[in-house]
Order: structure tokens, then C-alpha cells, then sequence
């Protein structure tokens, strides 16, 4: 195997908390605080525990803001796109669009994100679409990603309406691909609550690995399209509904064998077990 560490590009999972806020008087309201969050740092530090992956992860915000150019320099440049909680307007919106110093001046128009990010899939960069209120369709169907293009390039169909399922007791997935690479070396109905997930539906041509067990909702879900690879894993690698999950003893595990067949799509029957 080649020593060069396979690319990793992580869009999502990271938030601002602004205050608290302190009404003084009745004219005086003050901000006492502000923290950022990297709740994605389980995720990177999973797939980053085999010295074969290297991964960049990024604040939504910052690929909202990326100008003409930026994008398709990621798409060349890395192995593997992981999109988490990025809902669709950060791939249809710029900030220049909001701009209105730039108005009248001449037409604003910016390469399609949406566009780009098909057509690299299907020329071999490799994609992971994980849940979240903000992914699928999501809450109030503001993931939107079954609105676009991307729904070409998605392993399962999304909602036309908000597809959040959440139990405060959680859930558990079933394998029905026995045998499948993504299952080596773990079981994924020993995993602990998940406490939520997004509500989606099979897709033809595409291989539908778990369910979740109480609901036979689709878990996990692989297709392949052009060179490239997708997989979705419909709740979210980190909290809030991953906030058990991500302390699971196998976590480390099932994120590197996703990543395996992302980059080489065999079963455990045809290759050797990852590092």
C-alpha cells in the first residue's frame, strides 16, 4: 500500500454558543459570553487513529464563505467529502448575494456547489452524508438536500417533510448485510442509545446495510455512482444524538470501516482487516 495518507475534508459539526445574556436595567442587555464548539472532534479523531487518513475539519460557515475557485480546489485535492448538519442553502447561498455594495455593479453569479460536488463523486472523490437536524431533509425540511441534485448522488431518497425521529430511550441498528466490510470486527446492535436520527427511504440500485431495529428505517446505506462512492449513516457521528455513540468502545472501528469501503467498496472476504 502506498504511504500516502488518504484525504479526509469534514464540512459540519461545529457551533457558536453566544452568551449568556444579563438584562441590567431596562436599557442595558449585555452579552457575558462566547464559545465555539467542535463537537466533530470524535469523528476526526477516529478516522485520524489509523496513521493512513489525515483529515481537515471545517465549520459550516467556512464553506458557505468559500469564493469561486475554493471549492473545486477541495474537491481535486482530497479523497473524501464528509457532509454533517450542512444544509443545502450553504451550498446555494454566497455572501456576496447579501452584499449590497455589489449590487447593480454586474451580475452575481458563482459556480453551482451542488453542481461541482455531483459531477466530482461521480469522477471518483468519495462521499459520506451523515444526520442531523440540518442533513437529509432534516427539521422542517431545512436539510433540503432531496431538493437538489445531491438526491442523485444519495445513497436513499429523502422526505418531502420534516424527517426527524427522536426517543428519549434511543435506538439500535440491524444488520441485514451480513458479511458486509462495514461490519467487521463489531456489532452494531451493541451499540448504546443513539438518541435520534433521520427518516429515509430505500433507493433502487442501492444496497440498504442496517436498519434501525425498532423501526426498520434505513441505518446505513452504500451505492456507487460514476468512479466515486457514497454512504450515509443517517444519525449523527457526534451530539446531541450521538452524545452516547460517540463513546462507544467500537466507535473508532465502524467510522475506519466506513471509510475502508468508501475507498476501496469490498467485503471483509476481500481484503485484510484495516490497521
Amino acid at each position: 500500500m502506498s504511504s500516502k495518507k488518504t484525504k479526509v475534508y469534514y464540512i459540519g459539526d461545529w457551533a457558536v454558543m453566544v452568551g449568556p445574556h444579563f438584562a441590567e436595567t431596562s436599557f442595558n442587555c449585555a452579552m457575558k459570553g462566547l464559545e465555539i464548539f467542535n463537537y466533530g472532534k470524535w469523528l476526526k479523531a477516529a478516522l485520524e487513529s489509523s496513521d493512513e487518513h489525515e483529515v481537515k475539519s471545517v465549520p459550516t460557515w467556512d464553506f458557505y464563505r468559500m469564493g469561486p475557485g475554493e471549492w473545486e480546489s477541495v474537491l481535486e485535492e482530497y479523497d473524501v467529502i464528509i457532509f454533517s448538519d450542512v444544509e443545502l442553502k450553504n451550498f446555494q447561498l454566497t455572501p456576496s448575494f447579501f452584499d449590497r455594495s455589489k449590487f447593480g455593479n454586474e451580475p452575481l453569479t458563482f459556480p453551482d456547489r451542488v453542481r461541482l460536488t455531483v459531477e466530482a463523486l461521480q469522477a471518483g472523490t468519495h462521499m459520506l452524508f451523515l444526520g442531523g437536524w440540518l442533513s437529509f431533509n432534516g427539521e422542517m425540511g431545512k436539510g433540503g438536500w432531496g431538493r437538489s441534485r445531491l438526491a442523485e448522488i444519495l445513497p436513499v431518497e429523502c422526505l418531502q417533510t420534516e424527517d426527524l425521529v427522536e426517543s428519549t430511550e434511543g435506538f439500535k441498528g440491524r444488520i441485514t448485510a451480513t458479511g458486509h466490510r462495514m461490519f467487521e470486527g463489531i456489532d452494531i446492535s451493541n451499540t448504546p442509545p443513539i438518541l435520534g436520527y433521520n427518516r429515509v427511504l430505500p433507493k433502487p440500485n442501492c444496497e440498504v446495510l442496517a436498519y434501525w431495529g425498532e423501526t426498520e428505517d434505513p441505518m446505513l446505506a452504500t451505492c456507487q455512482y460514476g468512479k466515486g462512492r457514497s454512504l450515509a449513516y443517517t444519525s449523527d457521528p457526534a451530539p446531541h444524538w450521538g452524545c452516547n455513540f460517540v463513546y462507544w468502545d467500537d466507535y473508532n472501528r465502524f467510522w475506519l470501516n466506513a471509510l475502508h469501503w468508501l475507498l476501496h467498496g469490498d467485503t471483509m472476504a476481500d481484503q485484510a482487516s484495516p490497521r
